[in-house]
């Protein structure tokens, strides 16, 4: 119920595969992990560090910008374009997906996918339908303004590319390219495509926030490699200990501890156990991302988990924020580059602390529960640094 309009997330068989294929296909022809969505994301970045600037180091929860930068990205490559952070239309959906991750993850509505059999009484799995409906209204507004103008020769949006093949397969009754799925997909991809890296940012400035010498060393080499320029994609090679802290942070927040369900194709066996074909699977992810074989210090915030001894970044074989196997996240480049360029840009501007007559180091980090462990509402200054040119 709560994700029943997902085709990419929650979907199966032929229409999954048919619009997951076509969907990666058109992101990656709109740009996405290239240069021209690079530029979008740079573009981007400078709208939000004008939104913290106007804040002139007040205490402010950046859940809200944060939220609208990063889902203007995803918007951009859905619609053509971009929303104002002051649209109020734009600033409701925002809000509604992120109490729907909140209440998503609330015992009463795992307890309602369990047993569909509850649906009449009342509870919050009302609010959830509610906000999807509102979110599902919007689109298809959308829908109807890129209808009228649709250009077979200038696909610009990824709904104009699946609009453009559901014309050309209109008379295919097999078809899988109809409004309903592109709905269902285009709502997947804004709810996908904000939450998770919008909540990966906000968690990176209150660990900073709470460890203010790993800010520091991040400042530094931010201004002994970038300097004044804008930040660009090509830099994260050349900056390992930046690198390192965003891999961390993604590793000790663990924004999605459980993975995507699977279900088993066949009999399995598993270090002796028999899992029959059918069986529903749910990976749980963090229990990799704590699990004491692979980290020197799991259950703490530790950079030099991605640094080998010579200070150079190294991958991890057990580090899988976006899931793995044939269900790993459609949006991993996308959102890698943006977490880069995101978290440069406001870390090259500002310098962050908590609020006045607050000690940053004893911030609380426990998470808001829901699907997904959000950073914890916590008011915070960003004040503005000199940047050497």
């Amino acid at each position: 119920m709560v994700l029943e309009t997902s085709r990419i997330i929650f979907g199966h068989g032929d229409s999954w595969k048919t619009i997951r294929r076509f969907t990666l296909t058109v992101l990656r022809d709109l740009g996405m992990g290239k240069r021209n969505i690079e530029e979008k994301i740079i573009e981007e970045s400078e709208h939000l560090v004008k939104q913290f600037e106007a804040k002139k180091g007040e205490p402010f929860l950046t859940t809200i910008p944060i939220n609208a930068a990063t889902s203007n990205i995803i918007v951009s490559l859905i619609m053509g374009k971009r929303l104002e952070y002051e649209d109020e239309i734009f600033i409701k959906l925002l809000t509604l997906n992120s109490e729907n991750f909140r209440l998503v993850g609330g015992p009463y509505i795992q307890l309602y996918n369990m047993f569909p059999v509850l649906h009449p009484l009342p509870g919050p799995h009302y609010k959830v339908i509610e906000h999807q409906n509102i979110l599902k209204d919007f689109f298809r507004q959308i829908f109807i303004q890129h209808r009228e103008v649709l250009d077979e020769n200038d696909k610009r949006s990824y709904i104009d590319a699946f609009m453009s093949k559901m014309e050309g397969e209109k008379n295919h009754s097999y078809s899988h390219f109809h409004e309903m799925n592109l709905l269902c997909t285009v709502t997947n991809l804004f709810v996908a495509g904000t939450e998770t890296t919008s909540s990966t940012l906000s968690w990176a400035l209150l660990i900073l926030i709470k460890h203010p010498n790993i800010q520091m060393k991040v400042h530094e080499e931010i201004d002994r490699i970038i300097g004044g320029a804008k930040p660009r994609a090509e830099h994260r090679q050349m900056m390992p200990f930046t690198d390192a802290v965003i891999h961390e942070v993604q590793r000790f927040a663990d924004i999605l501890p459980m993975g995507l369900p699977h279900e088993t194709t066949c009999d399995v066996d598993l270090r002796g156990y028999c899992i029959p074909k059918g069986t529903y699977i749910i990976p749980l992810l963090r229990s990799v991302h704590r699990d004491k074989n692979h980290w020197e210090k799991p259950d703490h915030f530790y950079p030099p988990h991605f640094l080998n001894e010579q200070g150079k970044f190294v991958k991890r074989e057990a580090f899988m924020p976006f899931s793995a196997g044939r269900r790993v996240c459609v949006g991993e480049m996308l959102a890698r580059m943006e977490l880069f360029l995101f978290f440069t840009s406001l870390l090259q501007n500002f310098s962050f602390h908590a609020a006045e007559g607050v000690n940053g180091e004893d911030i609380d980090l426990s998470p808001t529960g829901g699907l997904t462990l959000s950073a914890p509402n916590i008011q915070v200054r960003a004040l503005a640094r000199n940047i050497n040119v």
